[in-house]
């Protein structure tokens, strides 16, 4: 009878910090927060850590966001994101690995932007974004300042044109 009694003990505990993880990962950033630092490779297997120089952090979760972003970004010239103080985070650890590694990866690999790669879902899942849209974080000193949401590349282009000036 203990044996079972330790045994309820261990299955209500282990719920417990399961749920308490659940809901730590799944809250909303609220404006003023800091940013908890995270480093990720992008296309290149380029390290990047995030900074507070960063001003804009654009988080895609899903294949259709990421080609918002790529829409937004057609034509712009190599150091378009970091002349404006901006990263691109995608979230592809939905992908099947060797799809990634055979075409989708090589593929980014020609773009003149740089992608961080969130092969694990260890970093995106911090950020309430959806999948039909591209999440847009404004930082100041690695502190949210503010977020939109993207679901038109015309109107993303335009918000990032606008970070230049």
């Amino acid at each position: 009878m203990t044996t079972y009694k330790a045994g309820v003990r261990t299955m209500k505990a282990a719920i417990a910090l399961l749920l308490c993880l659940f809901s730590a990962t799944s809250m909303a950033l609220e404006t003023g927060e800091r940013l908890a630092p995270w480093t990720l490779l992008d296309q290149h297997d380029q390290a990047y850590t995030l900074d507070d120089q960063l001003q804009v952090l654009l988080v895609a979760r899903s294949m259709d966001a990421a080609k918002l972003v790529d829409a937004a970004l057609q034509g712009k010239p190599n150091g378009y994101l970091e002349q404006r103080h901006t990263v691109f985070l995608a979230d592809i650890s939905r992908m099947p690995s060797i799809i990634g590694k055979l075409f989708a990866i090589p593929k980014m690999r020609d773009y003149n932007y740089r992608v961080l790669l969130d092969r694990d879902a260890r970093i995106a899942p911090r950020y309430p974004a959806d999948n039909a849209s591209v999440l847009w974080l404004d930082l100041r000193q690695g502190q949210l300042q503010g977020q939109r949401r993207f679901t038109d590349a015309t109107e993303l282009a335009q918000a990032l044109e606008a970070v230049g000036r």
